[in-house]
């Protein structure tokens, strides 16, 4: 057997969550807490090995990868590319931003930064994501509401972008954002944790600026207007499940029962029906709420059943840092 199937790695966080990840497992997990990073080769900031996901056999899976990249990933790569999460909103997020590569790789030391993408498993009637800012806010202006803590006024200046199960968003870094209460998502990005808050009085902090100059932090927000076409064009197609901006970053698509993967790293998320996965050594029976590993060793695969999984990777190419 070549392909891992995880239990839930479920590290601390400072919202609540409202039991959706133990539910949707249908396995063991841990009700209060609102993320589970699934094949994560990625700390949380600054708590660092808090994050990091652990294989059946008990090693660390940054760990095993240092020691046989090819295995693991194939010719060419040296690291996975993607931070895979499920994410359980069981109040709203605080308005926030992520970084840039070229924002990161200046001031964080990183070749990456943090575009997203959200994949909505289920929601409340009526759900809703903060996305973008509805008009261009001054740089004087953001920085007063943020000192101020002026949360109201920031969140009246963003969209407010209804979400449903079955949507799928883009959140490019930069873009102001934050989830609404009463969604489980599955959420795709770069291998980061840098989150620059906005706002954090009420969530039991005291700030969110990456150890950075307030500032130079802000300097990674996107200020402008973000109107609805410019939105829709963060939505996917019929055809293609995340916008063609995603694939600079990271590959997500939906696969049903009949579906083949090709040959390559991936983490592979059930998000309804039963089935099996089939291919060289391997032969699992699948099932909604499980999350799998699959190492480039794993070959071809064959999904068959009555089954739909979100299938997510890095792009073809190895990412190379920003130059300049």
């Amino acid at each position: 057997m070549t392909i891992e199937i995880l239990s839930a790695n479920q590290p601390e966080t400072f919202y609540r969550g409202a039991g959706r990840i133990a539910e949707f497992r249908g396995a063991p997990a841990l009700p209060d807490r609102p993320e589970d990073w699934v094949g994560s080769v990625t700390s949380r900031f600054g708590l660092a090995p808090s994050g990091l996901s652990t294989l059946r056999d008990g090693r660390v899976l940054a760990e095993a990868i240092a020691a046989d990249p090819a295995w693991w990933l194939g010719p060419g790569r040296t690291d996975t590319g993607v931070l895979v999460k499920l994410l359980d909103a069981g109040q709203r997020l605080p308005l926030h931003v992520h970084p840039d590569r070229r924002f990161a790789n200046a001031h964080l030391a990183s070749p990456y930064g943090k575009t997203e993408a959200w994949v909505i498993v289920s929601a409340r009637p009526d759900a809703y994501v903060h996305l973008g800012f509805a008009r261009d806010v001054e740089a004087g202006e953001l920085a007063g509401w943020v000192a101020g803590q002026e949360t109201e006024r920031m969140l009246a200046a963003t969209n407010k972008v209804p979400v449903a199960a079955g949507d799928a968003i883009l959140c490019p870094a930069g873009l102001p954002h934050a989830i609404g209460d009463g969604i489980l998502l599955v959420e795709i990005q770069e291998p980061t944790d840098f989150s620059v808050l906005l706002e954090y009085e009420g969530f039991g902090l005291s700030d969110g600026h990456l150890g950075l100059d307030y500032d130079l932090a802000l300097g990674c927000v996107d200020r402008g207007a973000w109107t609805p076409s410019r939105l829709d064009g963060l939505r996917g197609t019929p055809a293609r499940l995340l916008p063609e901006a995603a694939d600079e970053f990271f590959s997500a698509r939906r696969v049903r029962g009949g579906d083949r993967l090709d040959q390559g790293f991936g983490v592979l998320v059930a998000v309804s029906g039963v089935g099996r996965l089939t291919g060289g050594k391997d032969d699992l029976s699948l099932r909604r709420g499980d999350t799998l590993l699959v190492p480039y060793a794993a070959g071809p695969l064959l999904l068959d059943g009555e089954i739909e999984v979100i299938h997510m990777s890095a792009p073809t190419a190895p990412h190379r840092p920003p130059s300049g």
